[in-house]
This record gives structure tokens, sequence and C-alpha cells, in this order.
């Protein structure tokens, strides 16, 4: 892929390679958005002068931890834990834990970078970062879960607090390792504070609507791209992938709004029904039974699964990646586009290639980018903070209505910036120079820190 990036900005990526050798996420998020911002540097000056985007790249603060835990059998197992807390020139660090085999270093700094932007773009006060472990959840019991999450936490709780750093859950990371660390942080700091993680249980400090906000988000974000166009979901057949939060409530805002989901996957294979996903038999078999999607045809006969299969190779007009990153390369997005496709929500951190991204923007599709379009969980655990700090719980329908104006204003910035800068209906270029703005003009207000 041609070199897209500036001759003012092009030394300082170099510069990020250098420094982060061997992390390949994140070089292709740093490098995502510093293609957007030469433009951003000849309408502000002092952002060079004050070496913003040099500061930015660079984690204000980084943790790597040994996480020692015992399993079932008695023997102790060993994982690494990490803390990249990124930037808090807009509040208190802001962003997931992620336990998944994959993580390392790298996978994390690129979502704690994503998060700046991302968290920016909402308009509330917090900044970025991201953690997680190599641990993986799956197969272990929840003594053993347990046990890892307060190892974890016994180390983690010395970096965070609701005005410094305010974790939440990501990839594995559910209400179930959520209690346990709070459990674990209360013992420990003889403290209950609420406002210290988000995506607790209802019962003891958690929102309405957390759960939803991610899959939500997204598809109220795709909406307005099609209402900016004179479109709506209404009878759209739709692709989401993945079978996890995000993609069983993208799948849920989708039938609401009168498209019809024909996909799920997860790392075996998909499901295609061309009648539409039965939402009740998803949630029953991977939110409570916690079994494969392969299950699914066994009651719904006329449905297919196709292991190890290209689930975008399935025709659809509406393309929500729900599941990792980098899962929509540049052939998929050439057969998205071939069969159809007209727009895209990636409810996923960075799930299309750079490839699969040049595709989209040339075939000039509504293509919206994860910092923008899956802003939504970050934004209701920010919901979720101001809850806790006013001792308050709203209902459903309000955090909901909260939510949608959340993203409808995002769309509408990223949407005013793409014009403003001279490429509109480019979103990418929308939300990285309005996130960036954002940030960067309170890095400048508060000097060299």
């Amino acid at each position: 892929m041609p070199s897209l990036l500036d001759e003012k900005v092009s030394p300082i990526y170099q510069e990020v390679l250098a420094r982060n050798p061997g992390e390949t996420e994140f070089h292709q998020a740093a490098r995502e958005v510093l293609e957007s911002l030469g433009p951003v540097l000849v309408k502000h000056p002092e952002f060079a002068q004050h070496k913003i985007i040099e500061r930015i790249c660079e984690p204000e603060r980084q943790i790597i931890f040994r996480v020692p835990w015992r399993d079932d059998k008695g023997e102790v197992q060993i994982n690494r834990g990490f803390r990249v807390e990124f930037n808090s020139a807009l509040g208190p660090y802001k962003g997931g834990l992620r336990f998944h085999p994959s993580v390392y270093l790298g996978i994390i700094k690129f979502l704690g970078f994503e998060q700046i932007f991302k968290n920016a773009l909402t308009g509330l006060p917090i900044g970025g970062g991201k953690g997680g472990s190599d641990f993986d959840p799956k197969g272990k019991s929840d003594d053993e879960v347990m046990s890892f999450c307060q190892s974890f936490m016994t180390e983690l709780y010395r970096h965070i607090g609701e005005h410094t750093d305010v974790p939440a859950g990501d990839i594995g990371v559910g209400g179930r390792e959520i209690g346990y660390m709070f459990g674990q942080y209360k013992r420990i700091t003889n403290r209950w504070e609420a406002g210290v993680l988000t995506g607790k249980g209802l019962d003891w400090g958690g929102s309405l609507v957390r759960t939803e906000a991610t899959g939500y988000g997204a598809v109220f974000f795709v909406d307005e791209m099609l209402k900016a166009r004179k479109d709506t979901f209404e009878g759209k057949i739709c692709s989401v992938s993945g079978s996890g939060n995000v993609a069983i409530y993208t799948t849920e805002k989708i039938h609401q709004l009168g498209g019809k989901v024909v996909t799920c996957s997860d790392s075996n294979g998909y499901i295609y029904d061309e009648k539409g996903i039965d939402l009740a038999l998803m949630q029953q078999l991977k939110e409570v039974e916690r079994r494969r999607i392969k299950d699914y045809t066994q009651y719904r006969k006329h449905a297919k699964y196709i292991a190890k299969g290209n689930i975008w190779e399935v025709p659809c007009q509406v393309a929500m990646p729900s599941a990792t990153q980098n899962e929509i390369n540049g052939a998929d997005a050439a057969m998205l586009v071939k069969n159809g496709c007209i727009a895209v929500g990636e409810g996923a951190n960075m799930p299309t290639t750079p490839e699969g991204v040049k595709v989209f923007l040339e075939a000039q599709i509504a293509y919206g980018p994860g910092k923008a379009a899956n802003a939504g969980g970050v934004a209701t655990s920010a919901l979720e903070m101001q809850q806790n700090a006013e001792r308050n719980s709203w209902t459903f329908d309000h955090t909901e209505k909260r939510l949608q104006e959340i993203m409808r204003n995002i769309h509408e910035l990223c949407y005013e910036t793409s014009i403003e800068y001279g490429t509109p209906g480019n979103y990418v270029n929308g939300a990285n120079i309005a996130g960036f703005i954002r940030v960067a003009k309170a890095m400048v207000a508060f000097g060299v820190v």
C-alpha cells in the first residue's frame, strides 16, 4: 500500500516504529491516525511546535506485571498482566481489560491508542487507557477465574482509582470477572469506590444499558450514516460477525430498526440463517449455556453452519464486524462491495485492515471506523461513572436516550469535520481529526507535562 503520510508526519511515524519494535497492531493503529493529520498541522501549527503528535504516541505510563495463581489441581500458574495508561489530557484513563491468549504489549497499546480518540469523540471527560492479560478464561472453573482475578487486582489496585484510571471489561472480561476484581479491590483498600470499575452488576453500582451499549451504539452510528444518505435500516439484509456481547446487541437493535441479520460467528465458523438470526436462541446458547455457535443448527434446521468459512462471502447491504481486529482484509472488503454492501459499522476495534479500509473509502460506501462507531460502550461506561458519582441510578430508557444522543453527536462531529478538512463523507478522517484536536488543545493548555 503506497504511503499516504504527510511529509511533516512521516518522520514521526518512523520514530514510532523505531521506539516500538515488533508491535504490529500498534504500528497499524498509529499510522491510521497519523495519515489524517497532515492538514491539521497546517491549520494548527502550534500542535507541531508543542510536539503533540510525538507526545500522544508515547504512553504516559506502561505497567507490566506477573500474575501468579493456583488452578483447581493446586498447581501454580503464571500469567502476565498489562495496563497502559496512554493519555489523561481529558480525564482519568478509561478503557477495558482484555483476557485472551493473544494479549501482549502491542495489542494493549493499539487498543489504548484507539481509546484516546474514541473517548475524546464522546465529549465526556475521560482519557485513554487499556489493559489485560494473556490469561484465557475459556474452560476455566469459577474458582480458577476468581483466583486469577484476585491476583491480577492485587497488583493493579495500586494504579487505578475513580480519579486516576477506571478499567472496564473487554474480550474475556464480563460481569463475573469485574465482580471478582471489584471484590478484591474493596478488600485491599477497605473502600467502597464504585467509580473505580465500570461494567459492574446492577445490584452493586452498575448501569442499565451498559451490556447493550457497544452493539446499540454501533447501530445508532450506522443509522445516522444511512440517514445522511437519505436511507434507513428498514428492509436491509445485514451481516454481523461474532456471537458475544457486541454481536448480540448489534443484532437486537438492527432487528428493532427493521433490518434483518442473517449471520453470526465464532472462532470456529459462522451461521447463515436466511430467515434472520433467532436472537433469543443465540442468547441462550452464548450467554446462558456458553456453547459454541454450531449448536444453533440443532434448533433451527434450515440454518447452515459453515466451519472455518468466510462470513464476508455472504451478500449483505450492511456489514457489522463485531469480533476482533483485522477480520476484514482487502479481498473481503472488495467482496462485500461487489455483493452490494452500502454501509459498514465497526463494532470491534480495528476489525478492518488498511487494505480493506482503502477499498471501502474508494468505493465511497458509508464506512464507520471503530473509534467512532463503537464508542457507545465507553460512553455508557462514563455514564455509569456519572451515576456512581451522584449516588444515583438511571432508568433504561433515560440511559439509552443519552447513548443515542452521544452517538448522534459523534456522527455529526465526524461528518462536519470531514467536510471542514476537505474529505466529505470520509468518517476515518473525520473521527481521527476531531478526536485528535480535542486532545491536542488540552495538551497545549497544560504545557509540557
